[in-house]
């Protein structure tokens, strides 16, 4: 009975130890899944897929997973405190599931001799274990993109050089993020309020591999020790095939916006014609004014997000209007001067775009001329009360 033991846990063993180790046809490579429809999806996805036709081996890997029913998911993600995962998967069930969302899947057949493909294969094994699965996400420098090329890095003890491409143009963070999306979408306007000024400096070129897209382009020129091509072959698994729009202008950020700030402008101009203050007014823009400036200063100092730092929508955001909610209904000098300095923080704001020290979102424009135009004449009604 005990021989027969010992020769099942030797068999089992041999069965494990030859599964984890490719043969000479085996190959390794990279997918690059495009875009989908909702903002989650809207940057892409990249995943290592490893094959080996004589052990019937077709899987992937990729640093993409993270726990929508974990205890405290969402204030983790708005701390910057979100852990990721290495997630494992059969390649046909991963095409078949992206085919279906219609999602384009270009793959890149790497390079690699059978020992690199050995060591990067026991690394992706080694990473899956649960006691190594997560990692600590970051949106521009750790995520399932840049896992990616670091994993490559590791797993090849060759120099790998990231090429730039012929028609490479220097561009910011910001730039790199809103490709991917539609400006005149809440989740467009919605990263361009969140996120700060840190994200409209200039990305090094190795920076765009934050992005898929990017990863499939700076590997297809990426050579090893200068001389030999990271890629040995690429082809298009699946096309996107192009649907209609069926987003509806009436509910984008311009259009309700643009609502907003005609009504203010309208409340505004029927004021000034009755030489009156609409009180609910102000106490609705400053009341929502300040709580989002709240919002952005935790975003900035109470979290770990990197690219929050630095935000001048604070200029129009200010957390201190709250102040103003409880006493705008007797006029005094310095409330006068508080109202003059909201205007000088808008006119900040206009220079900080101008010289390009932060981008904010153009959806908000119509609004930010109405907040203006409301707060001079607050100004001109409070000196006539005094």
């Amino acid at each position: 009975m005990q021989i027969r033991l010992r020769l099942l846990i030797a068999f089992i063993f041999t069965q494990l130890t030859f599964a984890q180790n490719l043969s000479e046809q085996a190959q390794i490579s990279v997918l690059t899944i495009g875009p989908g429809t909702s903002l989650n999806d809207a940057f892409g996805h990249s995943l290592f897929r490893i094959q080996d036709p004589t052990t019937r081996l077709d899987i992937t890997y990729d640093y993409g997973r993270f726990p929508f029913d974990e205890p405290g998911f969402y204030l983790n993600f708005a701390r910057g405190k979100l852990n990721y995962s290495i997630g494992k998967s059969n390649y046909h069930d991963i095409k078949d599931f992206y085919m279906w969302q219609n999602r384009s899947i270009d793959e890149q057949v790497l390079n690699l001799t059978l020992n690199e493909k050995q060591t990067l294969y026991h690394y992706l094994i080694n990473n899956y274990k649960p006691k190594n699965r997560n990692y600590l996400y970051d949106f521009f420098y750790d995520n399932c993109a840049t896992k990616i090329k670091d994993v490559l890095q590791i797993s090849v003890t060759k120099k790998i050089t990231f090429h730039e491409p012929d028609n490479f143009e220097p561009k910011s963070w910001r730039t790199l993020i809103q490709e991917n999306l539609n400006y005149n979408s809440w989740g467009s306007v919605g990263i361009d309020i969140a996120l700060g000024s840190v994200i409209d400096q200039t990305a090094k070129a190795e920076g765009y591999m934050f992005l898929p897209k990017y990863i499939h382009t700076f590997f297809g020129l990426a050579t090893i020790n200068a001389s030999e091509k990271l890629v040995e072959k690429e082809s298009t698994v699946y096309e996107h095939q192009p649907i209609a729009d069926k987003s509806l202008f009436i509910t984008s950020p311009l259009f309700i916006l643009s609502i907003l700030a005609i009504i203010i402008l309208f409340i505004t101009y029927r004021d000034y014609s009755q030489q009156k203050r609409s009180h609910y007014l102000d106490v609705i823009i400053f009341l929502l004014s300040g709580f989002i400036g709240i919002f952005l200063l935790l975003l900035w100092f109470a979290t770990d997000h990197t690219a929050t730092a630095q935000n001048y929508n604070l200029l129009w955001a200010f957390p201190l209007n709250l102040i103003l909610i409880w006493k705008l209904k007797q006029p005094k000098n310095w409330i006068i001067k508080f109202l003059k300095f909201l205007v000088i923080m808008m006119c900040l704001l206009v220079f900080h775009w101008v010289v390009g020290i932060q981008v904010f979102a153009p959806a908000l424009i119509p609004l930010l001329l109405a907040l203006a135009i409301r707060y001079v004449y607050l100004t001109r009604y409070f000196k006539s009360q005094i």
